[in-house]
């Protein structure tokens, strides 16, 4: 399995653009996957810089339904309109940051390779969709328009990429809104193990510094991860501070991503 990031906020390889979003490229035995497209459609210019042909892309996971994640969508199927799009079926509702629209272009609903899904979803034997986390973790400045009305965003559109290989499974995220341990709790009661490796963002950046509850509870959480045997690999939204704290705990298995990171796992 090799795994690269087309963009990402921070920038590894200098010649490659980055932005506030994610887009990882994830080439497997059966298939080459793209999950998220970025802000923007910036990650098209990153792939041909790191040799990568989207036309050869057989499928789409949006991870829930933020511009972040998704604006570069269209960009994409300028190029490759055979691949299938997975989002969840929500994920199509108006979202919002306090009152600025961060929810994606309608657009992307008149896709004909788009395929809305309803929660978990089985791909196929080696894919598999994680959705509708419960989660007691609150942010009342995300809202999500339903049935005409704003309300707190639940987080239901949010959906987890498991791909599974003989050695192990991997489980892509793209913010964990829902929080990355309930998100592990989903994972083990569908499969009954911890994942190899997961990547994904932590959602715990914040401007200026973290109260003492806070730091306390992201120590918290590295503590948790740490116990597991799999490899975390963290980005985009977790931040630089969280990524320190995390790391003074979790050491060699907590690693960063940025744009144009490849990171290759022996399946």
């Amino acid at each position: 399995m090799k795994v690269i990031t087309l963009i990402e906020d921070t920038p590894e390889d200098m010649e490659c653009d980055f932005e506030h979003g994610l887009a990882l490229y994830i080439e497997i035995q059966q298939y080459k996957l793209l999950f998220d497209t970025g802000a923007t459609g910036r990650f098209v210019g990153n792939a041909a810089k790191l040799g990568i042909d989207l036309n050869e892309i057989d499928k789409v996971i949006i991870s829930h339904g933020h511009y972040d994640h998704a604006g570069g969508l269209l960009k994409f199927c300028e190029i490759n309109n055979h691949a299938q799009i997975y989002m969840q079926k929500n994920a199509t509702e108006e979202c919002y940051y306090k009152d600025t629209y961060i929810g994606i272009d309608n657009r992307i609903l008149n896709l004909p390779q788009l395929k809305l899904v309803d929660g978990s979803y089985k791909i196929d034997d080696n894919l598999y969709l994680i959705s509708n986390v419960p989660t007691e973790k609150r942010n009342i400045k995300f809202l999500r328009k339903v049935d005409g009305k704003i309300t707190e965003d639940d987080f239901s559109h949010e959906q987890s990429l498991v791909i599974c290989t003989k050695k192990g499974n991997a489980l892509i995220s793209g913010c964990a809104h829902c929080g990355i341990i309930n998100i592990l709790e989903a994972y083990k009661k569908k499969f009954a193990n911890e994942p190899m490796v997961v990547i994904s963002g932590f959602h715990m950046f914040k401007n200026g510094g973290y109260t003492k509850e806070e730091t306390a509870n992201i120590e918290a959480i590295a503590k948790k991860l740490n116990k597991m045997y799999t490899i975390f690999y963290t980005g985009h939204c977790t931040g630089d501070k969280a990524y320190e704290i995390m790391h003074k705990i979790m050491k060699d298995k907590l690693k960063a991503i940025h744009t144009g990171k490849i990171v290759e796992i022996k399946e």
